[in-house]
């Protein structure tokens, strides 16, 4: 089963809610503001992703630009970075049993789902 990492005041993460309601695909929500999610459980999403842990970053949130930007931060410290300030975490995140995607356009989901 699908699991979307979602935050109900993002347009984007709403639109991707939208788009597999649509589509009769079964998913679970992850409402990872409400209960953050663990470095462990933001390495094994950041592996799914076959990304970087800084491609993960919202860089244009007050939170990073005040506090992180322009810093050289390790692997694991942007890990600890998103895991503390969950705002940071681009959204929404779709993943599968070993696969994933950042949702956004509506585009990647729809590839995605042609390839799970």
């Amino acid at each position: 089963m699908l699991k979307v990492y979602h935050n109900p005041r993002c347009r984007k993460s709403r639109e991707a809610i939208n788009f597999l309601k649509k589509s009769n695909v079964e998913f679970q929500i992850v409402l990872y503001l409400e209960k953050p999610l663990s470095p462990e459980q933001l390495k094994e999403i950041i592996k799914k992703l076959k990304i970087l842990p800084e491609k993960l970053i919202r860089r244009q949130e007050k939170i990073w630009k005040e506090n992180f930007k322009n810093k050289n931060l390790s692997n694991k410290k942007v890990i600890e970075i998103l895991s503390s300030n969950p705002k940071l975490i681009e959204r929404p995140i779709i993943t599968s049993n070993n696969k994933g995607i950042i949702g956004r356009p509506i585009e990647n989901l729809a590839k995605f789902l042609n390839n799970v």
